[in-house]
């Protein structure tokens, strides 16, 4: 899988967006039909509203009431008219939002075509700060028992790194799968997913690479640079500068032609 796609590299550049609420289990049904559109709603790129649940172990499981919107802009003026204006937006107000900014893209989702910003990525390696991903996939439905069980083993070796500070599956059945996660630093999450303390991850890629789970995914590593609101008690992005700055993990390179597969948390692009 390639790290930069034709859609990266004639896509607009855009900022995205991860919204994470509890509406409750009454108001789910109508948050998941509410999804915008670019057609009316200004400077939007792209919108999914999806079911969400933990990053663990075992079979999935959706957490009742909490749906996740994540959607692209065209800026921030855009993101910010949403915010004051839709009524998906108030109904989501009461919970987390995080501003992304590409910086580094593997693989390619054709509704969302993105342009990184390579220097932005260098700056955010050199900080070694804190670092999101998200990953997008149109599951293969013959795959979908084989990437259930990848995804268990690497989303259970995930959840139990201390470096993860925030996560959870995303759904949009019967294909839409994809996770966001964020941690406290690039080295941290390198050394998750090519790390010679846990395999899980390194396995599921191979079993990707071999029989790709997906019709089509990408893969998209962010820069973190606004947040509002709480997830779980707490404001993770806050959480996760704290954790980066007090906390030191060595660097790790992947092997040549590692690349990751759409399950549990994953870091855009290898290295």
């Amino acid at each position: 899988m390639s790290n930069i796609s034709l859609a990266e590299l004639r896509g607009p550049a855009v900022i995205l967006s991860v919204h994470i609420a509890d509406v409750g289990v009454r108001s789910l049904p109508g948050v998941l039909r509410a999804r915008p559109g670019p057609a009316d709603t200004p400077g939007l790129r792209y919108a999914r509203t999806t079911f969400t649940g933990p990053v663990a172990a075992g079979p999935p499981r959706l957490r009742p009431g909490r749906a996740a919107l994540i959607a692209a802009w065209e800026d921030d003026t855009a993101l910010d008219r949403f915010l004051a204006s839709s009524p998906l937006a108030r109904q989501l107000a009461d919970g987390w939002l995080v501003r992304l900014r590409p910086v580094r893209v593997a693989g390619a989702w054709g509704p969302l075509p993105v342009r990184t910003d390579p220097a932005a990525d260098a700056a955010l390696t050199e900080e070694d700060g804190p670092v999101a991903v998200l990953t997008l996939g149109r599951l293969r439905l013959r795959r979908a028992l084989p990437f259930l069980r990848a995804s268990s083993s690497a989303s259970g070796r995930a959840a139990a790194d201390p470096a993860l500070v925030a996560s959870l599956a995303m759904a949009r059945p019967p294909r839409t799968v994809g996770t966001f996660s964020l941690w406290r630093s690039v080295s941290a999450m390198r050394q998750y997913a090519y790390g010679s303390a846990g395999p899980q991850h390194r396995n599921a890629v191979r079993e990707h690479q071999a029989d790709s789970f997906h019709h089509e995914a990408a893969f998209l590593r962010c820069r973190p640079y606004g947040a509002r609101g709480l997830l779980d008690g707490r404001e993770p992005v806050t959480a996760a500068s704290a954790a980066s700055a007090s906390a030191v993990v060595p660097p790790h390179s992947p092997r040549a032609g590692e690349a990751p597969a759409s399950f549990g948390p994953d870091p855009a692009g290898g290295s």
